[in-house]
């Protein structure tokens, strides 16, 4: 089968991957094996596709549409397989039967080029809020997923290594979010499965329901941290905007109220995970995208 990974997922994992993976050089044998192994037929590669995984739409031995993802190690797709499992389709997309190949998930096919970014903001807002009140769940017992305490705190590391060489105003927004994520992680009001990187792109049209959520990278903690990255999309929109401060602020308020959680437990996980993501994009070389995160985390 003629295979190449898409140009956006390539260039992705050549910023994060370490020193001697040889994870996408393997890619079209893993292909191979994963589609023989489970029968499957392949319609295409989804394209521009994910930042961190391959997306393949396939089609199974009785001709059922279906989704074949792969994703490196790094990237804990057994953790996904496994939160998946435990949702069981409620909210979110729904693994199929196969054989278990590592790092290989089989999927029931949504509709891959139609997520709520479709619609207009404020009701996209609403039906991705409401899908993830879905997943909010008690997570499944001596099932063990990374805390969202535990996630942070590697992100903080780095976090303290890189503001020491990006300048003042970075390093005092970095200084802000680690002490907002001090003042979090301890008083944490709830405990629950997260679905760990939301927004309006993970949320796909559906036939058994309006919408699905897919792509979770599960952690366990409160809910407000799963609406950090929610209330910064479409932030090159806001950024654009004259009234992008107050229409963030008001974003926050509204996700809070509309799942009854505090909204100061909302704004400190957004203002947190904005610098990570901005310090990260100056790490690997994307300085426009740390621009823009950072100017979005300095109106919080």
């Amino acid at each position: 089968m003629a295979f190449a990974p898409p140009q956006r997922l390539v260039k992705a994992l050549g910023e994060t991957a370490p020193d001697g993976d040889g994870w996408l050089e393997e890619l079209p044998e893993t292909v191979r094996r994963a589609v023989a192994l489970r029968e499957l037929t392949v319609d295409r590669v989804q394209v521009p596709g994910g930042r961190s995984s391959l997306v393949m739409l396939v089609r199974r031995a009785d001709g059922t549409p279906a989704v074949l993802k792969l994703a490196p190690p790094r990237f804990r797709p057994e953790a996904e397989r496994a939160a998946l499992a435990h949702w069981d389709g409620l909210g979110a997309v729904q693994t199929l039967d196969g054989p278990g190949t590592a790092g290989a998930l089989l999927l029931e096919r949504l509709h891959p080029d139609v997520s709520v970014r479709s619609l207009p903001e404020a009701k996209a807002l609403l039906e991705a809020a409401g899908t993830l009140r879905r997943l909010w769940v008690e997570p499944p017992a001596g099932q063990v997923f990374e805390t969202v305490a535990e996630r942070t705190g590697r992100q903080a590391e780095a976090m303290r290594s890189s503001a020491a060489v990006s300048g003042a105003a970075v390093a005092a927004l970095v200084d802000e979010a680690l002490a907002a994520r001090e003042a979090l992680v301890g008083t944490a009001p709830e405990v629950r499965l997260l679905h760990g990187t939301f927004r309006q792109s993970k949320v796909l049209a559906a036939e058994r329901s309006p919408w699905l959520a897919v792509g979770p990278d599960p952690v366990v903690g409160e809910c407000a941290f799963d609406l950090a990255r929610l209330v910064r999309d479409r932030v090159e929109d806001l950024i654009a905007s004259p009234s992008g401060p107050a229409t963030t602020r008001r974003r926050v308020r509204k996700l809070a109220e509309s799942l009854e959680l505090d909204g100061e437990r909302v704004r400190g996980w957004t203002l947190f995970r904005a610098v990570e993501s901005g310090v990260r994009a100056l790490r690997v070389g994307r300085p426009r995208d740390a621009e823009l995160l950072l100017e979005f985390a300095g109106w919080l």
